[in-house]
């Protein structure tokens, strides 16, 4: 899926089908945002625990990589291509998964924002409903 020069990019389609066939699905987004809503099946691998939890995925098989909209995802797929797994970013990341109606974890989870003040928002939130 990956090569020196850029980062691979699955469709949401291509990446079901990897899924299917075995792939691993890593979330590389904040804690937060992992709790508000995810993709079944996801590992949570935060971006900045990432190269410290490599340990965690099978080098043999495939992995796919989300966050919000693509960033971490491109920078984690370059940092694991590099180490030599077979790795790729989903396109538009979750926004775009929730866009097209596809399923998350939990049955009413959402995209929550990202950044420190989202962070602190759903905390705040969070215990409120708590």
């Amino acid at each position: 899926m990956a090569d020196e020069t850029t980062t691979d990019e699955v469709s949401r389609e291509e990446a079901q089908k990897l899924l299917a066939d075995g792939a691993q699905l890593v979330d590389v987004r904040a804690s937060h945002e992992w709790e508000a809503g995810r993709i079944a099946g996801a590992a949570h691998l935060p971006l900045d625990e990432l190269a410290g939890r490599t340990g965690e995925l099978d080098p043999e098989r495939p992995v796919v990589l989300y966050c919000r909209g693509g960033n971490r995802s491109t920078m984690a797929a370059e940092a694991l291509a590099a180490a030599g797994f077979d790795a790729a970013k989903l396109s538009e990341g979750i926004v775009g998964w929730s866009d097209a109606d596809l399923p998350l974890d939990p049955e009413d989870g959402y995209v929550a924002e990202s950044g420190e003040a989202a962070a602190i928002l759903e905390a705040r939130k969070k215990a409120a409903r708590d």
